[in-house]
């Protein structure tokens, strides 16, 4: 798929993109990076990875405009890194969500923690940043990670990796944690925002829609979890491969960590527990 990388796209008025050249299996054409605010002034969320072409991009779309602020969503490397060289080249404070560095167990399931993200100030769940004339407001989601932030502005919502239309949310323990996430989804849910705009792939043009469905795949999976530990599955391998079966070898640690997600969720509810030989149900 050709994506138009560096191109400044006026979504909606007060809303455009820049898409930075980072695709993979788990960013799908890459990071998007999203401008909000009017002629004069803007904010830039999720600034994405230190690649000197895509922190070029964004200086040029920002033009003469004021820099408010630079917010990020949360600190996987392919969000929040170029936030400090754009910080530098403009004086503009980063302003979002709370620093956070934490190894997964195992493999990482998508992209790393950038350990080197300092805030100069966290935002708050209600919390509003003022771009000229276009206000935009922190939504918390914790979830995908504990610090994770949705942003909203003239009835869209910035959904970093909480929400994407390409791909389901990878949520690997210990900071990923399953119950966040789904109460995350339900906070959305109840929600009257018009779209969605992902960090990865296209726009959520049926946002409501959409959550209702991730919210029932979640639950299925549990319940196939479940079923699987009944049939006598005790290791994450063994439930990966019969509850992902033909899935891409580069998506496998992905899928164990949300199998793992499950699990742990499910043995805080008291229905399963970890023997020395694996998982069963309680």
């Amino acid at each position: 798929m050709d994506a138009p990388y560096s191109l400044l796209e006026e979504l909606r008025p007060g809303i455009a993109r820049l898409l930075a050249r980072n695709p993979s299996p788990y960013t799908y054409t890459g990071t998007q990076t999203y401008l909000v605010g009017d002629e004069d002034a803007v904010i830039v969320v999720d600034p994405g990875p230190d690649m000197d072409e895509h922190v070029e991009a964004i200086i040029a779309a920002i033009g003469e405009r004021e820099l408010v602020a630079i917010s990020c969503t949360h600190t996987h490397r392919d969000h929040s890194p170029a936030s400090r060289p754009l910080k530098a080249r403009t004086g503009a404070p980063i302003i979002g969500c709370a620093p956070l560095s934490l190894e997964a167990t195992g493999p990482r399931a998508d992209a790393s923690f950038d350990s080197d993200y300092q805030p100069d100030r966290v935002l708050e769940d209600g919390e509003e940043l003022l771009a000229g004339s276009v206000t935009m407001t922190a939504v918390a989601t914790p979830g995908h990670t504990s610090n994770h932030l949705c942003f909203a502005a003239n009835g869209a919502l910035i959904t970093g990796d909480h929400v994407m239309g390409w791909s389901t949310t990878v949520v690997v323990p210990p900071d990923g944690d399953m119950g966040d996430y789904m109460k995350s989804l339900e906070k959305l849910r109840q929600r009257g925002d018009d779209i969605y705009y992902p960090a990865h792939g296209p726009a959520i043009e049926q946002p409501q829609r959409l959550v209702r469905h991730m919210i029932g795949h979640r639950m299925s999976r549990e319940k196939q979890i479940l079923g699987r530990l009944e049939a006598g599955d005790r290791t994450i391998d063994e439930l990966v491969a019969n509850c992902y079966p033909g899935l891409d070898k580069r998506l496998i640690p992905a899928a164990g960590g949300s199998v793992l997600a499950h699990l742990v969720e499910l043995q805080r509810q008291q229905r399963v527990q970890e023997m020395e030989d694996g998982w069963t149900i309680s």
